[in-house]
């Protein structure tokens, strides 16, 4: 199966470029012939300076970013594509600590991989984050899915959220996937292994806390007060609820 094939709906996938940020060689070349016998484009770099660059010169849809650049602080640049590129993440490292896979998630990145890994485990998770950074509704063009909520309005065509000031409120792909969710399941009870099916097509596991991590960044994002949640609220053993009155134009 190669990246022009269809998705679980029938939807075709364009052949993706993705960006292999990584100073060990021989795992790059590895992901280069691997993903590239699986229909991506593939471009490489060792550091993060060369990764801005081509970032700013061509077309990505997808990064891979190795932590351990050296010299560099690998989360640092998660951050910074977070709040200036925008575009999906993946962390490929070989730092395997929990503490590392939380703060590399609150950062921005939309899903942590650790080294060694198994490449078909990789290309799943790659395609996973690819559909949910390319959806689009199933709508007809005249009709975009917009919806309204405490003053939101959240528009699925554009994968645009615009807050009650008027002021966008800009989202990586795991936080419109996750709203996407949440909004268009309003007032019922998900739980962790339903949202990370939805998220990343597989069940939680008994320390994987990145539904979690995504719901705070959320909550900071759309709630008044992210203590004391008034949207996105935790149901104890259960999972969450978007607990308002969803509006569907």
């Amino acid at each position: 199966m190669s990246a022009q094939d269809t998705d679980k709906q029938g939807v075709p996938l364009r052949q993706a470029h993705l960006l292999v940020v990584d100073d060990d060689t021989e795992v790059a070349a590895l992901l280069k012939r691997y993903l590239s016998a699986q229909g991506f484009r593939i471009s490489m770099v060792g550091n993060g300076s060369d990764m801005l660059s081509l970032l700013a010169t061509d077309t990505i849809d997808l990064v891979l970013l190795d932590l351990g650049l050296p010299g560099e602080d690998g989360l640092e640049l998660t951050r910074h594509l977070h709040e200036h590129w925008h575009g999906p993440v993946i962390i490929v490292t070989g730092r395997g600590d929990s503490v590392d896979r939380i703060v590399g998630l609150e950062v921005g990145a939309d899903d942590y991989v650790t080294k060694p890994f198994e490449l078909r485990e990789l290309l799943a998770r790659i395609r996973s984050v690819l559909r949910r950074s390319g959806e689009r509704p199933r709508q007809a063009a005249s009709r975009p899915a917009v919806y309204r909520f405490a003053g939101y309005r959240f528009e699925l065509d554009s994968r645009t959220l615009t807050a009650p000031s008027g002021d966008p409120v800009p989202l990586t792909s795991g936080e419109y996937g996750l709203l996407r969710i949440l909004v268009t399941h309003a007032n019922r009870v998900l739980s962790r292994d339903e949202l990370m099916n939805h998220l990343y097509g597989r069940d939680s596991g008994p320390y994987d806390r990145a539904v979690d991590v995504q719901i705070g960044r959320l909550r900071r994002k759309i709630e008044t007060d992210p203590a004391t949640p008034t949207l996105i609220k935790s149901v104890r053993g259960a999972g969450y609820i978007f607990s308002d009155t969803v509006r569907r134009e």
